[in-house]
């Protein structure tokens, strides 16, 4: 009785020293201005333009990586064949590449001298320092979450309900998007809130990428950054705002998780 007592103190030490740390720099947010100095600072057309800029694009990059991510999610978890392991880990790389990485990548790719810079040059394409950049460095960053999740989505379906579709006549797109996708979409759903999540925060490859030009390349964590040194209760505007739209995808991500267990469930 004495060590499980003594053993629960340590973990109830941990849990509240880690929940003290993690949560207090997010809370200090919303305390350090008062709610009023905040909420008039994000009429502030800096603020509302780098806002507005952060929807357009992590939109436009979320719908690319879906649209793209799950077929190619589901081929990965249908199939097996001679390298899949290795392309996975290529697929997921940039999980774990530091920004600056990734932005230098893109630009040694994707850049007016990099190895597809004379073909975009042809197609009269310029990605660098345009709105259309950050929309491609987002998606660069933030797809691997998706593709992550969507294939242990896909490959938590029972196999029998597909053998059953392709028994029935259904042909492989048929059973793909009439009982793969619908079995797998509380996953799919969750896989897209922590990738739109991510896309969201992406700082250092948009700014290597693209740069930082307000209403053209500035999103709503590079005019934290702008403003951090000139007007700091604009730049908490800002991030109290980001923290709240996080904190919502979070929490989708924790709606969604229980239905996926539960349709897991019925399904097996």
């Amino acid at each position: 009785m004495i060590r499980r007592s003594w053993f629960s103190a340590l973990l109830a030490a941990a849990l509240s020293l880690a929940l003290a740390f993690l949560a207090l720099p997010v809370v200090a947010i919303f305390t350090d201005t008062s709610p009023g100095t905040l909420i008039a600072r994000l009429s502030d057309p800096v603020a509302t333009d780098a806002l507005q800029l952060s929807v357009e694009t992590t939109a436009i990059a979320v719908a690319v990586i879906v649209l793209v991510g799950t077929p190619a999610a589901y081929a990965l978890s249908a199939r097996a064949f001679r390298g899949r392991a290795t392309l996975i880990t290529v697929l997921e790389l940039p999980l774990v590449l530091p920004p600056a990485v990734a932005g230098l990548g893109l630009l040694a790719a994707l850049g007016p001298e990099g190895v597809l810079g004379g073909v975009l040059g042809d197609l009269h394409i310029q990605l660098v320092l345009q709105t259309a950049g950050v929309v491609v460095a987002l998606t660069f960053v933030s797809a691997p979450f998706y593709l992550r999740q969507a294939q242990a989505s896909f490959e938590g379906i029972d196999r029998s309900l597909v053998q059953a579709s392709r028994t029935l006549g259904a042909g492989e797109a048929a059973t793909f998007l009439r009982v793969a996708v619908p079995v797998a979409l509380p996953g799919l759903l969750a896989g897209l809130a922590l990738s739109w999540g991510r896309a969201l925060g992406e700082f250092g490859a948009t700014l290597m990428f693209a740069g930082s030009f307000r209403g053209i390349t500035q999103t709503a964590p590079l005019a934290i950054y702008d403003q951090f040194a000139t007007d700091l209760p604009a730049a908490l505007a800002l991030a109290a705002v980001l923290v709240i739209i996080s904190g919502a995808l979070l929490l989708t991500v924790k709606l969604v998780a229980p239905r996926e267990a539960g349709l897991a469930g019925a399904v097996r």
